[in-house]
């Protein structure tokens, strides 16, 4: 939560680009969380719309992966040489949560960006978003690159979504698997936290985290997984919320502190609950929190940015976490978790 000062009358401001997939997959994952049907009309639409955007041409990636075959999703519209690692993860989580009259489409789908995910895996075990093994630091130090990440190593949130799709693609023992929950396993920091590469911060790095580590077949009793529970248990608000400030990439003395915010309680509660931890005090309390939070329209107000593009230097206001992310955590509190590999 970063104090700023509201301007006086209309405003322009910069839109650095837009997001429809990831809105729609995770919008699509909120709507199944929630209870809709896995046939209702608008979940088979979006999958409609989102199996028209796949891209299966090859693009830059194709420079360290020549002989990999193409697969997977964009962030945005129209943009056939950049998909990412982990839309296309997300992507396929929210196919499989719908009941689509082509059953025989989606599975291709699907084929084609998991290989692709797999095949995309840097030489650490980890993923990045957009590319593999892209780790050099020469161009970090080149003059006009004072703004923010050039380049694109792996993180713990990316690796972490494509963890938790490999599992519920019933891969969970495949050995690229194995070497990302040891990457993710070693990246834990000491408190217990995971860093959150594109959104603030330990918050989401431990609510991407956790949810993939469980679903890949560790125990909640894990020493990882209760270490994790501990971390957020301490960092939660008097209030029962959640928050942390953007300030955390730049001084660690902020790190899981901040105002509360729909999407971080939300965050931290999906993570809870993946931990065992729904009939917890802190978990009732994140949940009171959101219920007398929402809004009579049902949505929720989040005025502070939540979404990352370069830690500190660039942060994102993605206007759907707000909704999107209160209805997972909430929905799974209510009607449990996906089981990996069970199809809708």
């Amino acid at each position: 939560a970063v104090w700023r000062e509201e301007p006086e009358g209309p405003v322009r401001m910069i839109e650095a680009c837009q997001s429809p997939v990831w809105d729609t997959c995770l919008a699509t994952i909120a709507l199944a969380d929630g209870g809709l049907p896995a046939d209702h009309p608008a979940l088979v639409k979006a999958v409609d719309w989102m199996l028209d955007e796949e891209i299966t041409k090859a693009g830059d990636w194709a420079v360290r992966r020549p002989g990999l075959p193409p697969g997977g999703w964009a962030f945005e519209f129209h943009n056939d040489n950049y998909p990412d690692i982990d839309d296309t993860a997300e992507v396929i989580l929210a196919l499989r949560r719908v009941r689509h009259p082509d059953p025989v489409r989606v599975d291709a789908a699907v084929a084609r960006a998991a290989r692709w995910t797999a095949g995309m895996q840097s030489g650490n075990g980890a993923w990045a978003a957009f590319d593999a093994d892209n780790t050099g630091v020469l161009p970090n130090k080149l003059p006009f690159c004072d703004f923010g990440e050039v380049i694109d190593p792996p993180s713990a949130d990316v690796t972490a979504h494509v963890v938790e799709m490999l599992a519920h693609e019933g891969l969970a023992r495949d050995p690229r698997t194995l070497r990302g929950i040891d990457w993710l396993l070693a990246e834990q920091e000491p408190n217990g936290a995971w860093f959150g590469r594109w959104g603030v911060n330990y918050v989401y790095g431990t609510g991407s985290v956790v949810p993939a580590l469980t679903a890949a077949g560790l125990p909640t009793g894990h020493p990882a997984i209760r270490r994790a529970v501990a971390w957020l248990a301490a960092a939660q608000n008097p209030d029962g919320g959640w928050g942390e400030d953007l300030r955390s990439y730049d001084d660690r003395s902020w790190i899981g502190r901040g105002t509360s915010t729909a999407s971080q309680t939300a965050w931290a509660l999906i993570a809870l609950i993946a931990a065992g931890e729904r009939d917890s005090e802190t978990a009732r309390r994140g949940v009171a929190w959101l219920v007398e939070t929402q809004r009579e329209d049902g949505s929720w107000d989040e005025p502070y940015f939540t979404g990352t593009g370069f830690p500190w230097d660039f942060s994102i206001n993605y206007h759907l976490y707000r909704q999107v992310f209160p209805l997972t955590a909430l929905g799974r509190y209510v009607h449990g978790e996906p089981v990996p590999g069970r199809r809708p």
